[in-house]
C-alpha cells in the first residue's frame, strides 16, 4: 500500500497562510501549538468538555467509515500492500465485534450509503451493493470503471443535488497525468452514468465533506513531496466546479505557475497524509464550535480548523484537536453528534462526544 498511503496518509491541509498569499513552504509546521489538551479517556487527549471511548476494536487497517439508514456503522479496511484481501465490515452496535460482509477488495478507501445501496470506491472502480439480508448483499455491480494507472480512488460524498462525488489521486508525485480522471474530483449519478470532472489539478483529493445545509464541498489535499525546503504543507480547500488547482506546476509557491489557482482554506503539516474529514457545527460544544476536523495520518494527530458560521472561510489556523492515536485515518460525524475516528495501525475506532 505504499502508493495508497501516499494517498490516504499524505492528504494535508493547506490554508490560512496561503490564503493570505504566503508560501506554504515558509514553515515546517503549518498548525498552531496545542491549546490546553487534557485527558478525555481511552488514552486520548483533547479539549476540556469532551469524553472519548473505544467504539470497537479488531479493524486492522481501518480506512473508511459510514453509517447506513438504520444508523449502523460500516467500515472498510485497506492494508499497506494490496493483496486483494481487503474488506468491508458491519458493526451493529458499539462494542460489538466487526463482521466481515464483503471480501477480496483492492484498497477500498471510500464508503457511502445512499438510500438502500452501499457504494465502495476501490482500485480503478466504484461498486454498488444492495439488498442486504443481514449477512450478505444479494446484488453487486460496478457502476463506474476507470482505466489502469488512473491513480488511487479515495473518499466519497453525496452532493445536495444527488450526485456522488469521488476524489482520485494522481498516479505520481509530480507527473502530468495521462488519464483525464486522474488528480481530480469527479462526480456521477447514483446509477454510474454522467461521469464528469468537477475540479482538476489536485495531486491527491482524499477526504470529502459538505458543509451542512450547503453546496460547499471541503476536500483534504495531499501535496507534492521531494521538494526539499520548498515542500508544501497539505491543504484543506473548498472545491468548486470548473476549478483547476494547478498540479503539478503549482503547489502553493505563488508566481506564474499559480496564476488563477484558488487558495486553500487552511495549510496543514508537511508530509502529514491528511486523510479523514468531518465538519462539526456545535455538536461537540463551544470549545470546538464550527470547525473542520482533519486526521493527519503520519502525525498521529487530528486537527481542527475553526470556520465561520456559514463555512465560507477559516477563522483561525489549524491546531491539534485530538492526540493519542498511532495513525488516525477515517473521521465520521454521526447523527447523534458523536465523532468517530478510526486508527489504522491499532484497528480501534474511537467515539468522541460532549462529556
Amino acid at each position: 500500500m505504499a502508493r495508497r498511503i501516499a494517498t490516504l496518509v499524505v492528504v494535508v491541509l493547506l490554508g490560512a497562510s496561503c490564503a493570505s498569499g504566503a508560501s506554504s513552504s515558509s514553515t515546517s509546521r503549518a498548525t498552531a501549538a496545542p491549546t490546553n489538551l487534557v485527558s478525555i479517556g481511552a488514552g486520548l487527549r483533547g479539549p476540556n468538555g469532551l469524553a472519548a471511548s473505544v467504539y470497537t476494536t479488531g479493524l486492522a487497517h481501518v480506512a473508511a467509515l459510514t453509517t447506513d439508514p438504520e444508523g449502523r456503522l460500516w467500515a472498510a479496511t485497506a492494508a499497506y500492500e494490496d493483496r486483494g484481501d481487503d474488506g468491508v465490515f458491519l458493526l451493529s452496535q458499539s462494542g460489538g465485534p466487526p463482521v466481515r460482509v464483503i471480501s477480496s477488495l483492492h484498497t477500498p478507501l471510500g464508503l457511502l450509503w445512499y438510500q438502500s445501496s452501499l457504494y465502495v470506491s476501490s482500485n480503478e472502480r466504484v461498486e454498488m451493493y444492495r439488498d442486504f439480508n443481514g449477512a450478505t448483499f444479494a446484488t453487486q455491480r460496478t457502476v463506474v470503471s476507470f482505466p489502469a494507472n488512473v491513480g488511487e480512488n479515495n473518499g466519497l460524498a453525496l452532493s445536495p443535488d444527488g450526485r456522488i462525488m469521488l476524489g482520485i489521486s494522481a498516479p505520481c508525485d509530480a507527473c502530468t497525468p495521462k488519464v483525464q480522471w486522474s488528480a481530480a474530483v469527479v462526480s456521477f449519478k447514483p446509477d454510474g452514468t454522467d461521469l464528469r470532472i468537477e475540479a482538476k489539478g489536485i495531486r491527491a483529493p482524499i477526504g470529502l465533506a459538505y458543509f451542512p445545509g450547503t453546496s460547499k464541498l471541503f476536500v483534504t489535499m495531499n501535496q507534492r513531496d521531494k521538494l526539499g525546503t520548498k515542500t508544501p504543507g497539505d491543504w484543506l480547500s473548498m472545491v468548486r466546479r470548473g476549478q483547476s488547482w494547478g498540479f503539478p506546476g503549482c503547489y502553493g509557491q505563488g508566481g506564474r505557475a499559480c496564476t488563477g489557482v484558488a487558495k486553500p482554506i487552511a495549510v496543514l503539516d508537511k508530509h502529514a497524509a491528511a486523510s479523514g474529514l468531518a465538519i462539526v457545527t456545535g455538536q461537540l460544544g463551544p470549545a470546538v464550535g464550527t470547525s473542520a476536523v482533519v486526521a493527519e495520518w503520519t502525525k498521529a494527530t487530528v486537527l481542527r480548523v475553526p470556520l465561520t458560521a456559514d463555512g465560507s472561510r477559516a477563522t483561525g489556523a489549524a491546531e491539534p484537536f485530538l492526540t493519542g492515536f498511532k495513525s488516525p485515518g477515517p473521521v465520521l460525524l454521526r447523527t447523534d453528534g458523536s465523532l468517530l475516528v478510526g486508527d489504522w495501525t491499532t484497528g480501534q475506532v474511537f467515539s468522541i462526544q460532549k462529556s
